[in-house]
């Protein structure tokens, strides 16, 4: 597989791309992982049962499960990460969630330089009113007139624009289990009308950093301390690796060194790891 000028071209222009069934042929012993990484962590959050009330989240979550890992190697993955972001790209870690009810407008990160994408599967068919992805388009362009007002004001639709975050412009991306959807970390997203189990998991990719912009990874890297881990990736993830993927794991490893003393005091300051 390899993308087509076109869908690339999409990408640029819109912030996302859809691949209906692209794993259709994997999702069975998918979702059989995602249970059980589920049920050996404790059913939901930090432990607890998932409560269908508030989102559950594992972080790392793929790198909990060898079979999971190993779609870091499917030629189909690999063809979205190098048609995006070219033949060197970072692995960014992974999450796992159960969420409930509606998930508002938001971006993953603003990123003007450094192109980071999120390939998202979700496990249960979904539509624009039980909670599918839904995206605006162009939203991730940076100095773009349209894209900074909605970065700026999209917390605010009922005040500023008078409608409800689920009545604002965007393509609903109905799914079935086996597609995937991709977008840029910059393209506002979110989800309406969701049920309190449905289930989805992300791969996180980026381009590689340059030396003089090292600084900027650590500082993303940071971030994670939240989730309470003290490594960017999981056992299995880094001990099942061949040459290939570890190329897409080494330059974080190399650079992920201070996130354990930042969540040694994350744990010291919150009462659980973030669920998002």
């Amino acid at each position: 597989m390899k993308l087509t000028e076109q869908q690339v071209q999409f990408f640029e222009m819109f912030g996302f791309l859809a691949f209906p069934g692209l794993l259709s042929d994997r999702i069975e012993a998918i979702t059989d992982e995602f249970e059980a990484v589920w049920e050996e962590r404790g059913g939901g959050h930090h432990g607890r049962e998932h409560d269908g009330v508030r989102r559950s989240c594992i972080v790392p979550f793929i790198d909990q499960s060898e079979y999971l890992s190993s779609l870091i190697d499917d030629p189909r993955i690999l063809a979205i990460a190098t048609g995006l972001l070219g033949e060197e790209f970072n692995y960014m870690g992974s999450d796992g969630n159960y969420y409930a009810g509606d998930t508002p407008w938001h971006s993953d990160g603003w990123h003007p330089v450094i192109r980071h994408i999120k390939i998202a599967f979700y496990l249960d068919p979904l539509t624009r009113d039980t909670g599918c992805l839904r995206v605006i388009p162009g939203s991730h362009r940076i100095g773009d007139r349209y894209a900074d007002g909605l970065h700026a004001q999209i917390g605010k639709s009922q005040e500023l624009w008078g409608v409800h975050g689920r009545e604002v412009p965007a393509i609903a991306l109905e799914t079935q289990p086996g597609d995937l959807v991709c977008f840029n970390h910059n393209t506002k997203h979110a989800a309406f009308g969701g049920g309190s189990r449905r289930r989805m998991f992300t791969i996180n990719l980026c381009q590689t950093y340059p030396e003089e912009r090292l600084q900027e990874l650590r500082d993303y890297i940071s971030g994670a301390a939240r989730f309470w881990i003290d490594r960017v990736y999981g056992e299995a993830m880094v001990r099942t690796a061949g040459p290939e993927r570890m190329r897409r794991l080494r330059q974080v490893m190399e650079n992920d060194s201070h996130l354990a003393e930042l969540s040694r005091r994350a744990r010291e300051s919150m009462p659980e790891p973030s669920r998002g």
